[in-house]
């Protein structure tokens, strides 16, 4: 298990019957950037992935 792993499983416990909008997301990740400028890379990285997770299948 990463260690990333037990702040997954703990959103996942606490948040795992909501649905959120992408725009949630987003201002939220923004949000989070402000306020943790050093995580500015990782959290660039992550939503990049998750915009073109499925990008592959369409080809």
């Amino acid at each position: 298990m990463y260690f990333t792993d037990r702040g997954i499983e703990e959103l996942v416990e606490r948040r795992g019957a909501e649905e959120v909008s992408i725009s949630w997301l987003g201002e939220r990740l923004r949000e989070f950037v402000d306020l943790n400028p050093e995580f500015e890379t990782p959290v660039e990285r992550l939503a990049t992935w998750l915009a073109r997770h499925d990008a592959d299948d369409d080809e």
